[in-house]
């Protein structure tokens, strides 16, 4: 293959990479959203504690945008 085409086809499927792992993250935020009341937060923080820190550390960097989201909006929940 040329050098071209062999640059054409990783760029390529690095864009499809990154669709894929942007659908993933849009995913988990809306199903993050949905734990919006006291008892359904607790029962995430209490799935979230099964996990270590590294691994629940995106599900926490999205709780904390969402929860700084909620604050500026009137009328916000949590």
């Amino acid at each position: 293959m040329s050098p071209v085409i062999t640059t054409i086809t990783t760029l390529r499927s690095t864009l499809a990479h990154r669709r894929s792992a942007h659908r993933a993250r849009t995913q988990l935020q809306r199903d993050l959203a949905g734990y919006d009341t006291p008892s359904a937060r607790r029962e995430l923080d209490a799935i979230l504690a099964r996990h270590t820190a590294e691994e629940i550390a995106p599900i926490e960097r999205i709780l904390s945008q969402q929860s700084v989201g909620r604050t500026r909006r009137p009328g916000g929940s949590l």
